[in-house]
């Protein structure tokens, strides 16, 4: 397993984690079967925003005695009162579903208290309003949650939750689709989207990435909203690619599943190429660097998409950005133009002319 170190809280977090939603639909053998497969390979990072009661039940049973090495996602919003999903801002409700959950888990504490599923202005001031906000920053303070978290779909719903400077770690829906316009979640512009992904590693905000998949439409040629498949490995690397994400979290309900998530540690670099996105992305998306090193090799040893990703992130505020440019082994200033990046980027960046751009702001 990989870990990605969150640059708040300090946690190792293994970069495949445990999405739990279609885990009810398993039987109890088979979903404990699966915990404990992903626990032995190193996955320690779980979400429980899932589809119905039984996972709470699975996980219990599953993890409990290893309760202290996992991280817990833990929604205050998401109601299970039928046994299946349900959404609420209502405080007595929500109260009595996160002891519920801390019951059913075998837990009493909560790594990461989560603000669940906004993706409104309405749903926050709703969610405020009703004292749900106020009940989870006072489970906070009692020690029972540990961090505070924010699931959304929306960027313009989740940079005003950011404003307020209470959350650590973002859940956010990051996949092809979805950036460039395409699923039911499919909101704001791809700009936008990277814009809050550029914000979240500037402010030290980990990122965990829901429906990294797009419920698995990316998967076929026939539901693709591009036309083409894209694989489970090259989704994935796609969301690990980007700015403040530390982990992935694919939904699984087996040992196969998990086991098809965890493949991508052992894949090789042309298995995670998704650079055929080039050929089928908005226009919109043309000459944005996504970091996906497409252009590898440079003749000159430059590392195009950490230069690219450090530049942007300096931009946008992240104090530590110049300090990582600045202990790379090749700098801006050492591309020669001799094109050969630009002639393989499949978004269109002209690197060469980005690299002068990129090596008058930093100096060197």
């Amino acid at each position: 397993m990989e870990y990605r170190i969150h640059p708040k809280t300090g946690q190792k977090i293994s970069i495949i984690g445990f999405g739990t939603g279609p885990l009810c639909d398993a039987k109890e053998e088979d979903a404990v079967k699966a915990l404990e497969y992903a626990v032995e390979h190193g996955i320690n990072y779980f979400d429980f925003a899932t589809s119905g009661a039984k996972t709470f039940t699975y996980a219990g049973k599953a993890l409990a005695s290893v309760r202290d090495k996992l991280i817990y996602q833990v929604h205050f919003g998401a109601d299970y009162t039928t046994g299946e999903y349900g959404w609420t801002t209502n405080l007595d409700k929500i109260k009595e579903q996160v002891d519920w959950q801390l019951k059913e888990l075998r837990t009493d504490y909560i790594d990461f208290g989560f603000i669940h599923c906004l993706d409104e202005l309405s749903d926050w001031e709703s969610y405020q309003k009703s004292g749900a906000l106020e009940y989870l920053l006072e489970m906070k303070k009692e020690g029972v949650v540990r961090h505070i978290g924010l699931s959304s779909h929306t960027p313009e719903l989740a940079n005003a939750v950011l404003d307020t400077g209470l959350v650590d770690q973002l859940m956010f829906s990051i996949n092809p689709a979805y950036d460039y316009h395409h699923g039911e979640f499919a909101n704001g512009s791809a700009e936008e989207r990277m814009a809050l992904y550029k914000r979240c590693e500037a402010e030290g905000i980990g990122i965990s990435v829901m429906k990294p998949y797009s419920a698995g439409q990316l998967l076929s040629d026939k539901t693709s909203p591009f036309g083409k498949a894209l694989t489970k490995v090259q989704c994935i690397h796609y969301a690990l690619d980007k700015p403040g994400v530390l982990t992935v979290l694919p939904g699984s309900n087996s040992i196969a599943d998990v086991k098809e998530a965890l493949a991508y540690l052992d894949a090789a670099d042309a298995e995670k190429d998704y650079s055929i996105l080039g050929t089928f992305t908005p226009n919109e998306a043309k000459g944005t660097c996504v970091y996906c090193n497409h252009c590898a090799p440079c003749p000159m040893g430059l590392n195009i998409g950490l230069i690219n990703k450090f530049y942007d992130l300096a931009n946008v505020g992240d104090p530590m950005a110049k300090e990582h440019y600045e202990a790379l082994d090749k700098h801006a200033a050492d591309c020669v133009g001799c094109g050969h990046c630009d002639g393989r980027c499949p978004f269109r960046v002209h690197q060469s002319e980005r690299m002068k751009e990129i090596a008058a702001y930093f100096g060197r």
